[in-house]
C-alpha cells in the first residue's frame, strides 16, 4: 500500500525537503518536493496526492492557506504541517482548520514515519468504509428499491438479468408491492433508459377510452374527439410502455394489444392507417391471469405474449427484514418534507410494525409514516400517532385480513364522510384500487365525493 501513497514534502527549507524526501522515500513512499505553495498547488493539479506535509511558515503563503487551497483542488488530500518549536497553538489552530496532524522541528525521523504509517491507515479505513458503504447502497438501494430481504435481492438479480433484453415482463404483485417500481428499475437499466417512461392504468379509465388512450384516434372519430390525438403506444416509442392491471382490459381491446405486441403496429381509433410502433412492453396485474384464461376473459395467446418473463413481488409481511429499513427511508424523507426533527420510531411502534400483516403492503408503510410524522409532538413517532382501529382492533372471533382490512377503510371511509379521493390518500392505495375494494364491499360510491 505504501507504494501507492503518494507524499508531497513542502517546504521553502532545502534541508528540511530533502532530508524528509529521502526518509520517507528509504520506507516505501512515493515522495515528491516543492518549495513554495504555488508549486505545490501545480503539483497538486496534476498528481494524485494522498498527504501532504507542509511547513507552517513560508512567504507569500503559509501551511494553513495552502491546505485549504489544496483541500478545494482535491478534498481527500489529508495534510499534516511542520511546525517550529513554541509554536503549537498555532498548529493546534492548523488542526482545527482541518490538518491531521503537525509534527515539530526537530524531528525525529521514527516519529514522522509512525504519523505517516497511521494516517496511512487511516485513509484506507476511511476508503474501505466508503466502499462498503456503496456496495450495501448498490445492493440494498437499487434503483430507488430499498431492501435486504433474499426475495427482493434474487428480484434484483432478476431485473439485472432481463432488463438489457427485449422481453415483455408481467409484474404480479397484490396492491402497494410497488410494481411500477420495479417497471420503473427495469427500464432504467435497460438500453432504453434515455427514452420515454410511459405509465398507465388500464382500470383508471372507462372501457371507451381506454383504446384511444393506448393507440390514440384520428379527429370526429368519436364525440368530443376534436383533433387527432397520438395514444402511449406513440408516445413511448423507442422507450418503454409500462400498463398497469392489465387484467381490467376488454375483449377488444386484448385483440388490439396483441396486433400490436406481436406486428408492432398500431391503428388509431377511427383510422385506417397504420403506424409503426417500437416499444419495450411491461405489464402488471394483482390478478390470476391463468385463472381468467381458463374462465374465458383473458386470452390465451395475449397472457403468453405477456408472460415470457414473470416478476412475482412478495407481500411485505413476507419480507419482514425490510420493513424497518422502510421505514427509517419514509421517516428521513418525510421529516425532511414537514421541516420536522423526530429521530426514530419509538420501541413499541417497532415492534408493531414487525408484527401487523400490512394488508396495504410498502404503500400502507408509507402513509402510516407520513402519517406519524404529521402527528408527532416530539422526537420520536410513538403508538398514538398511529391508526388506532389498527392498533387497537375491536376483537372479532375468526376476524380475517380481509375483515381487518375492509374494517379499517369504512372506518377511513366514515372519516372522510365518504369522499374517495381523501379516503384513498390516507390509506395510501389508488382512487381505482379503492372503487375495485368498495365496490367488492357493495358500497354505493357518491360520485360528488370523489
Amino acid at each position: 500500500m505504501r507504494k501507492k501513497t503518494k507524499i508531497l514534502v513542502v517546504d521553502d527549507e532545502s534541508i528540511v525537503r530533502e532530508s524528509l524526501h529521502d526518509w520517507l522515500d528509504s520506507v516505501g513512499y512515493k515522495v515528491l518536493i516543492a518549495e513554495s505553495g504555488e508549486e505545490a498547488l501545480r503539483i497538486i493539479k496534476q498528481k494524485k496526492i494522498k498527504i501532504m506535509l507542509t511547513d507552517l511558515f513560508m512567504p507569500e503563503m503559509d501551511g494553513i492557506e495552502l491546505m485549504k487551497k489544496a483541500r478545494e483542488i482535491d478534498p481527500s488530500i489529508s495534510s499534516v504541517i511542520i511546525t517550529a518549536h513554541g509554536t503549537i497553538q498555532t498548529a493546534i489552530t492548523a488542526i482545527r482548520e482541518g490538518a491531521y496532524d503537525y509534527i515539530e522541528k526537530p524531528f525525529c525521523p521514527e516519529k514522522v514515519e509512525l504519523l505517516i504509517k497511521n494516517l496511512v491507515d487511516h485513509q484506507n479505513l476511511i476508503e474501505e468504509n466508503i466502499s462498503l458503504r456503496q456496495k450495501i447502497e448498490d445492493r440494498f438501494h437499487f434503483e430507488g428499491i430499498i431492501a435486504k430481504s433474499p426475495k427482493m435481492l434474487n428480484i434484483f438479480e432478476l431485473i439485472k438479468t432481463v432488463a438489457p433484453t427485449t422481453a415483455t415482463v408481467l409484474i404480479i404483485g397484490e396492491t402497494g408491492t410497488g410494481k411500477e417500481i420495479i417497471a420503473r428499475a427495469i427500464h432504467h437499466q435497460s438500453k432504453r433508459k434515455n427514452k420515454p417512461f410511459i405509465a398507465t392504468s388500464c382500470a383508471a379509465l372507462p372501457e371507451s377510452l381506454l383504446e384511444s388512450e393506448l393507440f390514440g384516434h384520428e379527429k370526429g372519430s368519436f364525440t368530443g374527439a376534436m383533433e387527432r390525438k397520438k395514444g402511449k403506444f406513440e408516445a413511448g416509442d423507442k422507450g418503454t410502455l409500462f400498463l398497469d392491471e392489465i387484467g381490467e382490459i376488454n375483449a377488444n381491446t386484448q385483440i388490439h394489444l396483441l396486433r400490436a405486441l406481436e406486428e408492432k403496429k398500431i391503428t388509431r381509433v377511427g383510422g385506417n392507417e397504420e403506424t409503426d410502433v417500437d416499444v419495450r412492453f411491461i405489464s402488471a396485474t394483482n390478478r390470476n391471469l391463468r385463472s381468467m384464461v381458463k374462465q374465458g376473459t383473458f386470452r390465451e395467446d395475449l397472457y403468453y405474449r405477456l408472460n415470457v418473463v414473470t416478476v412475482e413481488l412478495p407481500l411485505l409481511k413476507d419480507r419482514k427484514e425490510d420493513i424497518l429499513p422502510l421505514a427509517d427511508h419514509f421517516l428521513k424523507k418525510y421529516t425532511k418534507e414537514n421541516n420536522k426533527k423526530i429521530k426514530n420510531l419509538s420501541p413499541e411502534v417497532i415492534e408493531f410494525m414487525l408484527n401487523y400483516p400490512w394488508p396495504g403492503n410498502v404503500r400502507e408503510l408509507e402513509n402510516m409514516i407520513e402519517r406519524g410524522v404529521i402527528l408527532a409532538k416530539k422526537d420520536a413517532i410513538t403508538l398514538a400517532e398511529l391508526p388506532q382501529d389498527i392498533i387497537h382492533p375491536t376483537p372479532v372471533e375468526g376476524k380475517t385480513v380481509e375483515v381487518v382490512t375492509k374494517n379499517h377503510i369504512m372506518s377511513v371511509l366514515e372519516e372522510t364522510k365518504g369522499n374517495i379521493s381523501k379516503t384513498a390518500k390516507i390509506l395510501g392505495i389508488r382512487r381505482t384500487t379503492l372503487y375495485n375494494k368498495l365496490k367488492k364491499y357493495n358500497y354505493t360510491v357518491n360520485k360528488l365525493d370523489t
